[in-house]
């Protein structure tokens, strides 16, 4: 069987075909038809953003609720139609597109992980450097077994098997409010690094906004200290010497010169930093208020201890603002900056120094993007001397005159 790509606007319907030869590889046969079974395309080939299991109306309508973190009520109100058209049987009906199947691959061997039958769901996000296979592993009747991801480069393998040692290590540390989701199995498959997580109750009933943001805030306070906090002069400190080896390890590129230029002003102005530890990557996709108080968080594959304490709080905040808010990034940054004192109130960074910590985050960011690619993946946040870099620069200059 051929895998025909269709005509393609943003490159996912060529990530479909991707996705498909390393979920289904040789001996397997992917390929795309119009109707019958397999998996619907939803939208469609050319513009796929979900991989829907046929044969259960209960399986399909819980891959459609379970795709994505819906924000917004338009986007809500659209996730749920469309449940309600997949349990109902319409969904193959009114998306005509399959991708279908000869021979196993992936889906058959989680289904022996499990120990019990498994559909699989896929999401298909847009282009950046740590893209991967994530799978949804869903009952014929509707429940949520777990999650699938598989790291296929140096780059998500390793991030893949960071989420879990990370998922390890916090199972037996204290985290307040959070609860995160048990590893389930954690090996190779096909040379790819594979990790089963269980599946969080992300269906339980939600807490009033105001209680969300103040539950959220002492989760993210909780994470923070859960492997102990210490205030030390940062200059000093193993991250500076670990942040300035990440920049240096950029090379030449011209980023690199700006983002050592800003290290330099931030140590000579040497702030007490209060260090702990951060999630990596806490937005609004990745964590969920319950109503009971407990705080849902997923996606810890940016991990890492011993870094100024809020972190999370400034990465939700200016990710929110230009995700959700639609703020553009370089204002989003400058309003970051401007307001790191309040954002970083609950995390113990006093002394007049919160701004240089929220200017140390898009320093980390940064870092990160180069170090991974993301602009060269597509990635429109990869550009960091567009927006972050600006930012950051014009604050600094108006605090050394």
């Amino acid at each position: 069987m051929v895998f025909r790509v269709p005509p393609d606007g943003d490159g996912r319907a060529a990530y479909l075909g991707e996705l498909a030869g390393l979920i289904w590889p040789a001996p397997a046969e992917p390929g795309l038809r119009r109707g019958g079974a397999g998996w619907v395309v939803v939208p469609s080939a050319a513009r796929p953003r979900l991989l829907v299991p046929t044969g259960s109306g209960r399986a399909a309508a819980s891959a459609v609720r379970h795709s994505t973190e819906a924000v917004g009520r338009k986007a809500k109100l659209v996730r749920q139609g469309l449940a309600t058209a997949f349990r109902l049987g319409l969904g193959p009906l009114v998306f005509r597109d399959r991708l279908v199947v000869d021979g196993g691959g992936l889906d058959a061997h989680l289904a022996e992980v499990l120990g019990e039958p498994a559909l699989v769901s896929l999401h298909i996000g847009p282009a950046r450097a740590n893209r991967k296979p994530v799978l949804q592993l869903l009952a014929p009747d509707g429940r949520a077994l777990g999650y699938a991801k598989l790291g296929v480069d140096p780059l998500t393998r390793a991030l893949v098997h960071a989420e879990a040692d990370a998922l390890r290590r916090l199972a037996e540390v204290p985290l307040g409010p959070v609860v995160l989701a048990g590893v389930r199995h954690h090996g190779d498959w096909h040379g790819h690094a594979l990790l089963v997580q269980e599946a969080l109750p992300v269906r339980l009933p939600r807490a009033a906004p105001a209680a969300a943001q103040a539950a959220e805030r002492a989760a993210m306070v909780a994470v923070a200290g859960c492997l102990g906090v210490r205030r030390e002069s940062w200059a000093a400190s193993g991250h500076a010497a670990r942040l300035t080896a990440a920049v240096d390890a950029l090379g030449p590129r011209p980023e690199a010169g700006r983002l050592r230029a800003v290290l330099k002003s931030v140590a000579d102005a040497d702030p007490v930093v209060a260090f702990g530890a951060w999630h990596g990557d806490w937005n609004g996709g990745n964590s969920a208020v319950l109503a009971d108080g407990r705080v849902l968080v997923w996606d810890w594959e940016r991990f890492e201890a011993d870094v100024p304490a809020g972190y999370d709080a400034l990465h939700l905040a200016v990710q929110g603002a230009m995700s959700h808010d639609g703020v553009e990034p370089v204002e989003a940054a400058r309003a970051l900056i401007a307001g790191a004192g309040a954002t970083l109130a609950p995390f113990d960074q006093t002394g007049g120094g919160a701004d240089l910590v929220a200017v140390l985050y898009l320093v980390e960011l940064a870092a990160r993007y180069l170090r991974d690619r993301q602009a060269e993946a597509g990635a429109r946040l990869g550009h960091v001397d567009t927006w972050l870099l600006p930012a950051v620069e014009e604050h600094l200059a108006r605090r050394a005159r």
